[in-house]
């Protein structure tokens, strides 16, 4: 008996580690045929041969999300290669944390052009086979930062905020013609918080997360979740953090 994910043709961005490369591990493992995306091709390579060495499918692409053809590249890859798309999962993103203060503007432009642009741009690529399929699926990853605003997260969460807001319109236009779902990661063990700029906030936040941090999998886990359900079931929303995270 086939489960809701067996056979679905998933593209992934930011699927070079962490939350993208676990979920791509775990969709594959469920029978899904995943395309991935991402700038670091050598990490892609090595995860794709591993799920082709468990009897999984898989493709890949190196990307930019903040280049719009890049976008429209892999969901291409999908369907030449596989005939469809049927999840498009739109995970790659970026912080650079700081006071509005300080003034990183350089830092909220990169913010907003990968996690609020390089969105969009998956949802573009993606939307003309969902349309003409008259079925998809829109899989944004969010963050609670965006649920609870605290100081120097304003701009990542408004970058996150503002995809919470454009994934329910969405939603709505859909008419039951595609299915949306946000996923809001609270602290996760990845390489995220290393990419921060900011040493004085890279460090509070890297202790908190060793301390408290869940695994990647478990993200993977309520991704798989909704995927899996019937197609009249569109699960909105999730939230997943530690149970000791405020």
């Amino acid at each position: 008996m086939k489960n809701g994910i067996d056979s679905k043709v998933i593209a992934i961005t930011g699927a070079s580690s962490g939350i993208g490369k676990a979920t791509a591990e775990l969709l594959a493992s469920h029978g899904a045929k995943v395309v991935l995306g991402a700038r670091r091709s050598d990490r892609l390579e090595k995860i794709a041969e591993s799920i082709r060495q468990n009897g999984g499918a898989s493709e890949l692409l190196e990307i930019d999300v903040t280049n719009r053809k890049d976008l429209e590249k892999l969901t291409m890859l999908a369907v030449e290669r596989y005939g469809r798309l049927d999840v498009m999962i739109n995970n790659a993103g970026i912080s650079q944390l700081s006071s509005m203060e300080e003034l990183d503007v350089e830092g909220w432009e990169q913010m907003i052009n990968v996690n609020l642009k390089g969105t969009l741009y998956g949802i573009a690529a993606a939307l003309p086979h969902f349309i003409e399929q008259n079925s998809g699926h829109f899989i944004n990853v969010l963050s609670t930062a965006g649920l609870v605003i605290t100081p120097t997260m304003g701009v990542y969460a408004g970058t996150k905020n503002a995809i919470r807001t454009i994934s329910e319109a969405l939603r709505q236009e859909s008419q039951g013609r595609w299915r949306v779902t946000g996923i809001s990661p609270g602290f996760v063990a990845t390489e995220f918080v290393s990419n921060i700029k900011n040493d004085a906030i890279r460090e509070i936040l890297q202790k908190n997360a060793d301390d408290i941090a869940i695994s990647a999998t478990a993200i993977a886990s309520a991704i798989a979740y909704a995927i899996e359900q019937p197609d009249n079931v569109d699960v909105g929303d999730i939230v997943i953090r530690p149970t000791v995270q405020g």
